[in-house]
Protein backbone atom coordinates (compact mmCIF):
# COMPACT_ATOMS: atom_id res chain seq x y z
CA UNK A 1 0.00 0.00 0.00
CA UNK A 2 1.59 3.35 -0.87
CA UNK A 3 4.48 1.76 -2.58
CA UNK A 4 6.27 3.53 -5.03
CA UNK A 5 8.80 2.48 -7.60
CA UNK A 6 11.16 4.70 -10.15
CA UNK A 7 10.73 4.41 -13.84
CA UNK A 8 14.19 6.02 -15.43
CA UNK A 9 13.75 9.29 -13.01
CA UNK A 10 9.96 9.08 -13.12
CA UNK A 11 7.80 7.61 -10.24
CA UNK A 12 5.54 4.89 -11.05
CA UNK A 13 2.64 3.90 -9.27
CA UNK A 14 2.78 -0.34 -8.66
CA UNK A 15 -0.63 -1.96 -9.13
CA UNK A 16 -1.76 -4.45 -6.29
CA UNK A 17 -2.50 -7.73 -7.50
CA UNK A 18 -6.28 -7.25 -8.13
CA UNK A 19 -5.54 -3.92 -9.81
CA UNK A 20 -3.27 -4.82 -12.00
CA UNK A 21 -5.82 -7.04 -14.52
CA UNK A 22 -7.74 -4.41 -16.10
CA UNK A 23 -5.08 -1.36 -16.67
CA UNK A 24 -3.12 -4.41 -18.54
CA UNK A 25 -5.31 -5.86 -20.61
CA UNK A 26 -7.16 -2.69 -21.79
CA UNK A 27 -3.34 -1.24 -22.72
CA UNK A 28 -3.24 -5.00 -24.92
CA UNK A 29 -6.21 -4.03 -26.63
CA UNK A 30 -4.90 -0.54 -27.26
CA UNK A 31 -1.80 -1.87 -28.33
CA UNK A 32 -3.24 -3.70 -31.33
CA UNK A 33 -4.46 -0.02 -32.32
CA UNK A 34 -1.66 1.72 -32.71
CA UNK A 35 -0.55 0.05 -35.73
CA UNK A 36 -3.89 0.54 -37.15
CA UNK A 37 -3.52 4.43 -36.11
CA UNK A 38 0.35 4.45 -38.01
CA UNK A 39 -1.72 3.25 -41.12
CA UNK A 40 -4.21 5.54 -40.68
CA UNK A 41 -1.55 8.25 -41.00
CA UNK A 42 -0.21 7.23 -43.86
CA UNK A 43 -3.55 6.81 -45.97
CA UNK A 44 -5.43 9.92 -44.59
CA UNK A 45 -2.38 11.61 -43.17
CA UNK A 46 -3.56 16.02 -42.13
CA UNK A 47 -2.14 18.69 -40.97
CA UNK A 48 -2.42 22.52 -40.58
CA UNK A 49 -1.07 25.05 -42.82
CA UNK A 50 -2.95 28.25 -40.72
CA UNK A 51 -6.03 28.08 -39.95
CA UNK A 52 -7.24 25.76 -42.77
CA UNK A 53 -6.66 21.44 -42.07
CA UNK A 54 -6.16 20.46 -45.48
CA UNK A 55 -6.71 16.49 -46.66
CA UNK A 56 -4.38 15.13 -48.77
CA UNK A 57 -5.66 11.81 -50.67
CA UNK A 58 -2.73 12.13 -53.47
CA UNK A 59 0.15 9.23 -53.50
CA UNK A 60 3.12 9.81 -55.84
CA UNK A 61 2.87 6.88 -58.30
CA UNK A 62 6.39 6.33 -58.05
CA UNK A 63 6.57 5.74 -54.61
CA UNK A 64 5.70 2.28 -54.91
CA UNK A 65 2.75 2.04 -53.08
CA UNK A 66 0.38 1.95 -56.38
CA UNK A 67 -0.96 -1.04 -57.46
CA UNK A 68 0.54 -2.64 -60.82
CA UNK A 69 -1.36 -4.04 -63.28
CA UNK A 70 0.61 -6.39 -64.90
CA UNK A 71 2.11 -7.85 -61.64
CA UNK A 72 -0.20 -7.35 -59.04
CA UNK A 73 0.04 -5.58 -55.27
CA UNK A 74 2.84 -7.50 -53.33
CA UNK A 75 3.75 -5.14 -50.73
CA UNK A 76 7.39 -7.20 -50.00
CA UNK A 77 8.08 -6.32 -53.63
CA UNK A 78 7.68 -2.91 -53.13
CA UNK A 79 9.68 -2.95 -50.35
CA UNK A 80 12.29 -4.83 -51.93
CA UNK A 81 12.73 -3.04 -55.03
CA UNK A 82 12.78 0.26 -52.85
CA UNK A 83 15.74 -1.33 -50.91
CA UNK A 84 17.47 -2.75 -53.82
CA UNK A 85 16.88 0.76 -56.03
CA UNK A 86 18.46 2.48 -52.91
CA UNK A 87 21.47 0.23 -53.72
CA UNK A 88 22.70 1.61 -56.80
CA UNK A 89 23.99 4.31 -54.55
CA UNK A 90 22.97 6.80 -57.77
CA UNK A 91 25.58 9.38 -55.92
CA UNK A 92 24.54 11.64 -59.26
CA UNK A 93 21.50 12.82 -57.48
CA UNK A 94 21.98 14.32 -53.99
CA UNK A 95 20.16 12.97 -50.89
CA UNK A 96 17.21 14.20 -49.19
CA UNK A 97 16.36 14.26 -45.91
CA UNK A 98 13.13 13.97 -43.96
CA UNK A 99 12.84 15.21 -40.33
CA UNK A 100 10.76 14.86 -37.22
CA UNK A 101 10.79 18.05 -34.62
CA UNK A 102 8.81 16.99 -31.65
CA UNK A 103 8.49 19.57 -28.43
CA UNK A 104 5.95 20.02 -26.09
CA UNK A 105 4.24 22.89 -23.77
CA UNK A 106 6.48 25.65 -23.86
CA UNK A 107 8.51 24.52 -26.83
CA UNK A 108 6.89 26.17 -30.22
CA UNK A 109 9.87 28.91 -30.55
CA UNK A 110 12.58 26.41 -29.55
CA UNK A 111 11.27 24.29 -32.48
CA UNK A 112 11.02 27.00 -34.82
CA UNK A 113 14.86 27.54 -33.94
CA UNK A 114 15.37 24.19 -34.86
CA UNK A 115 13.82 23.86 -37.85
CA UNK A 116 15.24 26.77 -39.28
CA UNK A 117 18.57 25.79 -37.94
CA UNK A 118 18.34 22.75 -39.96
CA UNK A 119 16.04 23.51 -43.04
CA UNK A 120 16.84 23.34 -46.66
CA UNK A 121 14.65 23.61 -49.40
CA UNK A 122 15.78 20.30 -50.47
CA UNK A 123 14.53 18.57 -46.94
CA UNK A 124 10.79 17.29 -45.76
CA UNK A 125 9.91 18.36 -42.66
CA UNK A 126 7.24 17.53 -40.42
CA UNK A 127 6.72 18.97 -36.67
CA UNK A 128 4.54 17.87 -33.81
CA UNK A 129 3.46 19.17 -30.58
CA UNK A 130 2.06 16.99 -28.34
CA UNK A 131 -1.45 17.23 -26.16
CA UNK A 132 0.22 18.53 -23.23
CA UNK A 133 0.73 22.18 -24.98
CA UNK A 134 -2.42 24.47 -24.91
CA UNK A 135 -4.47 24.46 -28.01
CA UNK A 136 -2.97 28.54 -28.42
CA UNK A 137 0.64 27.71 -28.64
CA UNK A 138 -0.34 24.88 -31.25
CA UNK A 139 -1.89 27.31 -32.85
CA UNK A 140 0.72 29.62 -32.92
CA UNK A 141 3.53 27.44 -34.49
CA UNK A 142 1.09 26.50 -37.17
CA UNK A 143 1.19 30.12 -37.89
CA UNK A 144 4.91 30.48 -37.65
CA UNK A 145 5.07 27.72 -40.66
CA UNK A 146 2.18 29.55 -42.12
CA UNK A 147 3.61 33.25 -42.19
CA UNK A 148 7.08 31.92 -43.03
CA UNK A 149 7.34 33.27 -47.14
CA UNK A 150 9.39 30.26 -47.54
CA UNK A 151 7.96 27.63 -46.14
CA UNK A 152 4.66 29.16 -48.22
CA UNK A 153 6.65 28.81 -51.40
CA UNK A 154 8.73 25.83 -50.89
CA UNK A 155 5.91 23.67 -49.30
CA UNK A 156 8.34 21.18 -47.20
CA UNK A 157 7.37 21.52 -43.81
CA UNK A 158 3.97 20.18 -42.17
CA UNK A 159 2.45 20.81 -38.74
CA UNK A 160 0.82 17.40 -37.57
CA UNK A 161 -3.01 18.69 -37.38
CA UNK A 162 -3.53 15.34 -34.70
CA UNK A 163 -1.46 16.04 -31.35
CA UNK A 164 -0.96 12.99 -29.62
CA UNK A 165 -0.34 12.38 -25.93
CA UNK A 166 3.33 11.55 -25.69
CA UNK A 167 4.52 9.82 -22.39
CA UNK A 168 8.24 10.21 -22.31
CA UNK A 169 10.26 6.67 -22.60
CA UNK A 170 6.67 5.18 -23.42
CA UNK A 171 5.44 3.52 -26.54
CA UNK A 172 3.19 6.65 -27.28
CA UNK A 173 6.72 8.23 -28.46
CA UNK A 174 7.14 5.26 -30.63
CA UNK A 175 3.52 5.34 -32.37
CA UNK A 176 3.97 9.42 -32.77
CA UNK A 177 7.18 8.58 -34.67
CA UNK A 178 5.32 5.74 -36.68
CA UNK A 179 2.47 8.27 -37.74
CA UNK A 180 5.00 11.20 -38.73
CA UNK A 181 6.73 8.22 -41.15
CA UNK A 182 3.78 7.61 -42.57
CA UNK A 183 3.04 10.85 -43.11
CA UNK A 184 6.36 11.62 -44.79
CA UNK A 185 5.88 8.81 -47.11
CA UNK A 186 2.55 10.11 -47.97
CA UNK A 187 3.39 13.54 -48.49
CA UNK A 188 6.27 12.50 -50.78
CA UNK A 189 8.87 9.72 -51.68
CA UNK A 190 11.61 11.41 -52.91
CA UNK A 191 13.69 11.45 -49.46
CA UNK A 192 16.23 9.03 -48.37
CA UNK A 193 17.23 9.36 -44.41
CA UNK A 194 14.56 10.11 -41.91
CA UNK A 195 16.09 11.97 -38.88
CA UNK A 196 14.11 12.46 -35.66
CA UNK A 197 14.77 15.70 -33.34
CA UNK A 198 13.22 17.41 -30.22
CA UNK A 199 13.19 20.74 -29.53
CA UNK A 200 16.06 20.28 -26.76
CA UNK A 201 18.45 19.49 -30.22
CA UNK A 202 20.36 21.64 -32.14
CA UNK A 203 23.01 21.02 -35.57
CA UNK A 204 26.49 21.03 -35.60
CA UNK A 205 26.87 21.71 -38.73
CA UNK A 206 24.99 23.17 -41.97
CA UNK A 207 22.61 21.57 -44.12
CA UNK A 208 25.21 21.95 -46.65
CA UNK A 209 27.82 20.13 -45.07
CA UNK A 210 25.04 17.42 -44.29
CA UNK A 211 23.88 16.52 -48.15
CA UNK A 212 27.23 17.02 -49.42
CA UNK A 213 29.27 14.13 -47.30
CA UNK A 214 25.95 12.21 -47.56
CA UNK A 215 26.40 12.27 -51.22
CA UNK A 216 29.15 10.46 -51.25
CA UNK A 217 27.42 7.59 -48.53
CA UNK A 218 25.84 4.78 -50.24
CA UNK A 219 21.47 4.97 -49.27
CA UNK A 220 21.17 2.23 -47.61
CA UNK A 221 23.10 2.76 -44.48
CA UNK A 222 21.31 2.88 -41.05
CA UNK A 223 22.71 5.18 -38.33
CA UNK A 224 21.18 3.63 -35.33
CA UNK A 225 22.96 3.00 -31.60
CA UNK A 226 22.51 -0.10 -30.86
CA UNK A 227 23.48 -3.11 -28.09
CA UNK A 228 22.04 -6.91 -27.55
CA UNK A 229 20.01 -5.99 -24.37
CA UNK A 230 21.29 -7.49 -21.02
CA UNK A 231 22.60 -6.56 -17.47
CA UNK A 232 20.69 -4.57 -15.37
CA UNK A 233 18.68 -3.23 -18.97
CA UNK A 234 17.35 -6.80 -18.96
CA UNK A 235 15.99 -6.73 -15.81
CA UNK A 236 14.65 -3.72 -15.69
CA UNK A 237 13.21 -3.01 -18.68
CA UNK A 238 12.21 -6.09 -20.39
CA UNK A 239 10.82 -7.89 -17.78
CA UNK A 240 8.63 -5.57 -16.02
CA UNK A 241 5.25 -5.44 -17.46
CA UNK A 242 4.82 -1.61 -18.17
CA UNK A 243 1.23 0.19 -18.64
CA UNK A 244 1.62 3.53 -20.56
CA UNK A 245 -1.25 5.47 -19.33
CA UNK A 246 -0.83 7.93 -22.91
CA UNK A 247 -2.67 5.15 -24.51
CA UNK A 248 -6.20 5.77 -22.68
CA UNK A 249 -6.20 8.73 -20.89
CA UNK A 250 -6.67 12.01 -22.49
CA UNK A 251 -3.80 14.12 -19.52
CA UNK A 252 -0.15 13.31 -19.12
CA UNK A 253 1.02 11.12 -16.52
CA UNK A 254 4.01 8.55 -15.63
CA UNK A 255 4.39 5.02 -16.91
CA UNK A 256 3.00 2.55 -14.29
CA UNK A 257 4.72 -0.72 -13.09
CA UNK A 258 2.24 -3.75 -12.50
CA UNK A 259 3.70 -6.40 -10.05
CA UNK A 260 4.02 -9.03 -12.48
CA UNK A 261 6.67 -9.94 -15.08
CA UNK A 262 7.12 -11.89 -18.21
CA UNK A 263 9.70 -14.03 -19.82
CA UNK A 264 11.89 -13.00 -22.63
CA UNK A 265 11.04 -13.45 -25.85
CA UNK A 266 12.51 -16.47 -28.16
CA UNK A 267 11.01 -15.74 -31.42
CA UNK A 268 13.34 -12.02 -31.69
CA UNK A 269 16.00 -11.13 -29.63
CA UNK A 270 16.14 -7.72 -28.09
CA UNK A 271 18.46 -4.69 -28.51
CA UNK A 272 18.55 -1.12 -26.80
CA UNK A 273 20.41 1.70 -27.63
CA UNK A 274 19.93 5.71 -28.50
CA UNK A 275 16.17 6.96 -29.33
CA UNK A 276 17.86 9.62 -31.42
CA UNK A 277 18.36 7.65 -35.39
CA UNK A 278 18.70 8.54 -39.12
CA UNK A 279 16.87 5.60 -40.68
CA UNK A 280 16.99 5.06 -44.68
CA UNK A 281 13.35 5.46 -46.47
CA UNK A 282 13.47 1.48 -47.27
CA UNK A 283 13.50 0.56 -44.11
CA UNK A 284 10.71 2.89 -42.36
CA UNK A 285 8.72 1.77 -45.38
CA UNK A 286 9.47 -1.44 -43.74
CA UNK A 287 8.47 -0.81 -40.84
CA UNK A 288 5.01 0.93 -41.80
CA UNK A 289 3.98 -2.22 -44.29
CA UNK A 290 5.93 -4.87 -42.53
CA UNK A 291 5.16 -7.95 -44.92
CA UNK A 292 6.88 -10.71 -42.84
CA UNK A 293 4.44 -9.34 -39.60
CA UNK A 294 8.25 -8.59 -37.85
CA UNK A 295 7.78 -5.11 -36.96
CA UNK A 296 3.99 -5.17 -36.23
CA UNK A 297 4.78 -7.83 -33.49
CA UNK A 298 7.41 -6.12 -32.17
CA UNK A 299 5.61 -2.70 -32.11
CA UNK A 300 2.92 -4.95 -30.25
CA UNK A 301 5.76 -6.21 -27.88
CA UNK A 302 7.03 -2.92 -27.07
CA UNK A 303 3.55 -1.55 -26.08
CA UNK A 304 4.46 -2.77 -22.33
CA UNK A 305 7.91 -2.44 -22.53
CA UNK A 306 9.82 0.45 -20.18
CA UNK A 307 11.83 2.84 -22.80
CA UNK A 308 10.13 1.62 -26.14
CA UNK A 309 11.67 4.41 -27.79
CA UNK A 310 15.22 2.95 -27.18
CA UNK A 311 14.64 -0.31 -28.22
CA UNK A 312 11.85 -0.81 -30.97
CA UNK A 313 13.68 0.23 -34.35
CA UNK A 314 16.85 -1.40 -32.65
CA UNK A 315 14.97 -4.65 -32.33
CA UNK A 316 13.39 -4.57 -35.62
CA UNK A 317 16.36 -3.71 -37.75
CA UNK A 318 18.90 -6.40 -35.85
CA UNK A 319 16.29 -9.32 -36.54
CA UNK A 320 15.69 -8.73 -40.45
CA UNK A 321 19.10 -10.31 -42.11
CA UNK A 322 19.01 -7.99 -44.65
CA UNK A 323 18.68 -4.74 -43.02
CA UNK A 324 20.96 -5.72 -40.17
CA UNK A 325 23.61 -5.44 -42.24
CA UNK A 326 23.29 -1.70 -42.84
CA UNK A 327 23.41 -0.53 -39.59
CA UNK A 328 26.00 1.85 -38.37
CA UNK A 329 25.93 1.74 -34.36
CA UNK A 330 25.89 5.27 -34.01
CA UNK A 331 22.99 8.20 -33.31
CA UNK A 332 25.10 11.18 -34.95
CA UNK A 333 24.61 13.26 -31.45
CA UNK A 334 26.62 14.28 -29.00
CA UNK A 335 25.50 14.16 -25.61
CA UNK A 336 27.80 14.91 -22.63
CA UNK A 337 26.61 12.19 -19.26
CA UNK A 338 27.41 12.11 -15.87
CA UNK A 339 29.81 10.09 -14.07
CA UNK A 340 28.57 7.54 -13.43
CA UNK A 341 25.88 7.56 -16.15
CA UNK A 342 21.97 7.87 -15.54
CA UNK A 343 19.32 8.10 -17.49
CA UNK A 344 19.16 12.21 -18.39
CA UNK A 345 22.18 13.51 -20.51
CA UNK A 346 23.86 16.60 -18.74
CA UNK A 347 22.39 20.69 -20.04
CA UNK A 348 25.22 21.54 -22.74
CA UNK A 349 26.56 25.14 -22.25
CA UNK A 350 29.71 27.06 -23.19
CA UNK A 351 31.87 24.94 -21.46
CA UNK A 352 30.79 21.97 -23.91
CA UNK A 353 31.49 24.23 -27.01
CA UNK A 354 34.95 22.58 -28.01
CA UNK A 355 33.82 18.82 -26.94
CA UNK A 356 30.78 19.12 -29.45
CA UNK A 357 33.13 20.67 -32.24
CA UNK A 358 35.73 17.70 -31.33
CA UNK A 359 33.06 15.00 -31.45
CA UNK A 360 32.72 15.67 -35.72
CA UNK A 361 28.62 14.99 -34.80
CA UNK A 362 25.95 16.21 -36.61
CA UNK A 363 23.52 17.06 -33.77
CA UNK A 364 24.14 17.82 -30.25
CA UNK A 365 21.66 17.80 -27.24
CA UNK A 366 20.21 18.34 -24.54
CA UNK A 367 20.26 22.37 -24.91
CA UNK A 368 18.84 25.09 -22.22
CA UNK A 369 16.27 27.33 -23.86
CA UNK A 370 17.92 30.33 -25.40
CA UNK A 371 21.09 29.54 -23.63
CA UNK A 372 24.03 31.36 -25.22
CA UNK A 373 25.91 28.64 -26.62
CA UNK A 374 23.51 28.43 -29.03
CA UNK A 375 24.21 31.90 -30.19
CA UNK A 376 27.53 31.04 -30.63
CA UNK A 377 26.98 27.50 -32.61
CA UNK A 378 24.96 29.92 -35.02
CA UNK A 379 27.48 32.15 -35.31
CA UNK A 380 30.84 29.73 -35.50
CA UNK A 381 29.15 26.43 -37.02
CA UNK A 382 26.79 27.49 -39.06
CA UNK A 383 27.34 30.95 -40.14
CA UNK A 384 23.73 31.74 -39.27
CA UNK A 385 22.73 35.52 -39.62
CA UNK A 386 18.90 35.55 -40.28
CA UNK A 387 16.67 33.14 -40.32
CA UNK A 388 18.84 29.85 -41.72
CA UNK A 389 22.00 28.75 -42.22
CA UNK A 390 24.53 29.39 -44.64
CA UNK A 391 23.48 27.56 -47.80
CA UNK A 392 24.41 27.44 -51.19
CA UNK A 393 20.90 28.05 -52.07
CA UNK A 394 20.97 31.43 -50.62
CA UNK A 395 21.59 33.64 -53.50
CA UNK A 396 20.60 36.99 -52.57
CA UNK A 397 22.78 39.72 -51.83
CA UNK A 398 22.05 40.74 -48.33
CA UNK A 399 22.16 44.25 -49.24
CA UNK A 400 20.61 46.76 -46.81
CA UNK A 401 19.80 44.02 -43.87
CA UNK A 402 17.62 41.43 -46.26
CA UNK A 403 17.98 38.12 -45.77
CA UNK A 404 19.93 36.12 -48.31
CA UNK A 405 17.80 33.03 -48.56
CA UNK A 406 14.92 35.38 -49.65
CA UNK A 407 15.81 34.66 -53.23
CA UNK A 408 16.20 30.66 -54.07
CA UNK A 409 18.93 29.29 -56.28
CA UNK A 410 20.03 25.64 -56.98
CA UNK A 411 19.48 23.31 -53.89
CA UNK A 412 21.28 20.70 -55.46
CA UNK A 413 24.47 22.78 -55.06
CA UNK A 414 26.21 23.03 -51.99
CA UNK A 415 28.62 25.23 -50.23
CA UNK A 416 30.37 22.92 -47.95
CA UNK A 417 33.21 24.30 -44.77
CA UNK A 418 34.64 22.44 -41.99
CA UNK A 419 31.70 20.88 -41.04
CA UNK A 420 31.95 18.65 -43.94
CA UNK A 421 35.35 17.95 -42.91
CA UNK A 422 34.61 16.91 -39.22
CA UNK A 423 31.58 15.06 -40.76
CA UNK A 424 33.38 13.01 -43.08
CA UNK A 425 36.20 12.03 -40.57
CA UNK A 426 33.44 10.94 -37.99
CA UNK A 427 32.15 9.13 -41.17
CA UNK A 428 35.48 7.45 -42.09
CA UNK A 429 35.21 5.88 -38.75
CA UNK A 430 32.06 4.70 -39.02
CA UNK A 431 32.31 3.06 -42.13
CA UNK A 432 35.91 1.37 -41.02
CA UNK A 433 36.00 -2.77 -40.85
CA UNK A 434 36.68 -2.45 -37.45
CA UNK A 435 33.17 -0.27 -36.37
CA UNK A 436 31.42 -2.25 -39.10
CA UNK A 437 32.24 -5.88 -36.66
CA UNK A 438 29.50 -4.24 -34.11
CA UNK A 439 26.77 -4.76 -36.05
CA UNK A 440 24.45 -6.38 -34.62
CA UNK A 441 26.44 -8.81 -31.86
CA UNK A 442 24.90 -11.10 -29.53
CA UNK A 443 26.30 -13.27 -27.24
CA UNK A 444 28.23 -16.15 -29.04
Amino acid sequence: MGMRKAVNGHSARIFSDRKWILPFFASILISITLFTAVLHGLYSSSYYIGDDQLHYDLINPDSGFHESSSSGYFVESDIWKSFNSSSSDSKDVAPRFAYLISGTKGDSQRMMRTLQAVYHPRNQYVLHMDLEAPARERLNLTMLVKNDPTFREVENVRVMAQSNLVTYKGPTMVACTLQAIAILLKESSDWDWFINLSASDYPLVTQDDLLYVFSNLSRNLNFIEHEYIRGWKLTQRAKPIMVDPGLYLSKKSNLALTTQRRSLPTSFKLFTGSAWVMLTRSFVEYCILGWDNLPRTILMYYANFISSPEGYFHTVICNNDEFKKTAISHDLHYIAWDNPPKQHPLSLTMKEFDKMVNSSAPFARKFPKNDPVLDKIDKELLGRKDRFSNGAWCIGNGEGGLDPCSERGDDSVFRPGLGAERLQKLMNQLLSDDFNKLQCQTPT
